[in-house]
């Protein structure tokens, strides 16, 4: 993975109001299954623009992951419980193949037959 940057306000920001520390983040990106969505809605479009998945900690805990990548660096945005209409998207449009219940592994070809 690349760099990962983190704002010392974003820091304090996760664990008071989302609860998320550092190395969940981390584990969400190892444990990314499905590709990168980019948030081009006009009220949140940014330049470069604003990258986001949805992935499980080692804990099994389901986190939204967003960020932007700059000069070989990820810059988290923010990363947090994901909503009903959020899992819904990223489910739709990111994971037609990888659930994100885990019921059927990539790496698990048997299932796939």
């Amino acid at each position: 993975m690349q760099k990962l940057i983190i704002s010392t306000k974003l820091v304090e920001k996760l664990i008071t109001k989302h609860n998320v520390r550092r190395v969940e983040i981390e584990e969400c990106f190892a444990n990314k299954l499905g590709p990168l969505l980019i948030d081009d809605r006009a009220a949140h479009k940014t330049e470069p623009p604003t990258t986001w998945f949805i992935a499980r900690t080692h804990q099994n805990r389901l986190l939204k992951v967003v960020f932007i990548v700059e000069r070989r660096a990820v810059y988290l945005k923010t990363a947090y419980e994901p909503n009903q209409d959020e899992i819904r998207i990223y489910q739709k449009i990111a994971l037609t193949r990888y659930p994100l219940d885990h019921s059927e592994r990539p790496d698990d070809e048997s299932k796939e037959k």
